[in-house]
């Protein structure tokens, strides 16, 4: 879709779903969006999902004000694959990039069209502080080129692995950091420099934390962190008191952010949402289970299985969001079609995600026939969440394993042969034609998908033209 073509979507009439979807449109102004997307946070590892050792005051009283979604699954069980879900709208089917190994060098080019266009061409002011992961320097991808007006932070992976780097990126210019520096820190600052700087104007800020993603060239040393308090005195593994203290340290400056919408006036006028892009991590010397970081899922980053997709989404819009629990499946490419339906401009056509708007509302809300993951860094892994059922396959030529989530939350009985009829109707989504799209950057070779071969160029399928 060309630049112009996204002027055109944004300006064109809206859809009459979006206009029977009551979102205040008595409302002077469009509502402030602002995404907070922790780095690694297990599914677990907030105490308004069940963890009893690390405090989270701040986003826990953010849950009990708006509503937490119990089945809320990432675009994938690693970075930046699940970051271009989020920022496309596509699952990793469809999206550019599909997994993290050459990530750092693949970008999303400038038809790949991201939230963050179509909110700036409606008007918003748009802003992004933390790590981006989509492209680098001198790039298509570049946040500047995908519709951020200012952003500030790390560009590629492995240069956000360091939380005391020596340089980070303003706009297009490389910034010198003092040495013992700690960066989270320096996004919290711009975000509520932001904040205060747009809050007389509708403004997009999206803030992909790093916390808790481990240093993870520093080994067995990498959960960095200014201080482990409040957990000084705890008898955990050092490591541990780390990972504690990082993720309490993101719930404070959660509260900060709350807070300042409270003290200018903007509770009301600001929807918030807060997330993470994949399960928890074994990395930098921190172990999953010492916090029960993925509950009672099974897996941890990388896997397909829950514990490696399955995430916290909670989202408080107070006024407008009645607290509540959500129960049906979501996920992050349903991010892109959920804000411009709340800004009340039109949605790109074709994309896999949907509007979350009716269920945030407590209203008749339109769910997914099934979400679909692939994955690439272990051979070629596959996934599909359809209503009560979980399936994944590990290889092409492996059979199908099927999970009654209803039953068996924790994906421990592979009912596959007790339910025949519900794996052939798997395994036909899975050889569905419409279900992705090869890509030349992270290519399978399969008979089950010929028709696809000849469309190895590593695009985008031809579905974003409104």
């Amino acid at each position: 879709m060309s630049k112009l073509s996204v002027q055109n979507l944004v300006t064109s009439q809206y859809t009459k779903k979006s206009r029977d979807v009551d979102i205040r449109t008595q409302t002077q102004r469009r509502p402030n969006i602002i995404l907070i997307l922790a780095d690694d946070l297990g599914y677990g590892d907030l105490g308004c999902y069940g963890q009893k050792q690390i405090k989270t005051p701040s986003l826990d009283q953010m849950a009990r004000e708006g509503m937490r979604f119990t089945d809320f699954y990432s675009g994938s069980t690693v970075c930046a694959p699940s970051r271009c879900t989020l920022m496309t709208g596509y699952h990793t089917g469809h999206c550019r990039i599909r997994g993290n190994n050459g990530a750092d060098d693949i970008s999303l080019l400038a038809e790949d069209i991201t939230v963050a266009e179509i909110l700036k061409a409606a008007g918003y002011s748009t802003a992004m502080f933390g790590k981006w992961g989509l492209g680098g320097t001198g790039s298509t991808g570049e946040p500047h080129l995908k519709g951020f007006d200012e952003w500030f932070g790390y560009l590629n992976h492995v240069h956000a692995h360091d939380y005391y780097p020596s340089y980070l990126w303003r706009n297009q210019q490389k910034i010198p950091i003092s040495p013992g520096t700690y960066s989270h820190n320096l996004f919290t600052h711009e975000a509520l420099d932001f904040i205060r700087r747009k809050q007389d104007e509708a403004f997009f800020l999206y803030l992909p934390y790093t916390i808790p993603h481990a240093n993870n060239e520093l080994g067995d040393e990498g959960m960095q962190v200014p201080s482990d308090a409040p957990y000084s005195q705890e008898p955990w593994p050092q490591q541990q008191k780390n990972y504690a203290a990082m993720i309490s340290l993101l719930d404070a400056d959660v509260g900060k952010i709350l807070a300042l919408l409270a003290e200018l006036g903007l509770e009301e006028d600001t929807i918030v949402f807060f997330s993470s892009d994949n399960g928890p991590h074994e990395e930098g010397g921190a172990t999953a289970e010492f916090f029960n970081s993925n509950g009672s899922l099974n897996g941890i980053k990388r896997d397909l299985y829950d514990g490696g997709v399955r995430v916290p989404m909670i989202v408080r819009w107070l006024g407008t969001i009645q607290p509540g629990e959500y129960h049906q499946p979501y996920a992050l490419w349903d991010f892109l079609p959920t804000v411009t339906e709340i800004a009340r401009i039109p949605t790109p056509k074709g994309i896999d995600g949907i509007s979350m708007l009716p269920a945030l509302l407590s209203q008749p809300a339109n769910n997914h026939e099934f979400l679909y993951w692939e994955f690439h860094e272990r051979g070629f892994e596959q996934a599909i969440r359809m209503n009560r059922w979980k399936a994944v396959r590990h290889g092409l030529d492996q059979p199908i394993e099927l999970y009654d989530l209803e039953k068996d939350v924790s994906e421990q009985r592979n009912v596959a042969n007790k339910y025949p009829e519900i794996v052939r109707r798997i395994a036909d989504i899975l050889q569905s034609q419409n279900l992705r799209v090869e890509s030349s950057e992270f290519p399978i070779f399969s008979k089950l998908y010929p028709a696809h071969l000849s469309l190895a160029k590593g695009h985008m399928p031809d579905k974003l033209s409104a």
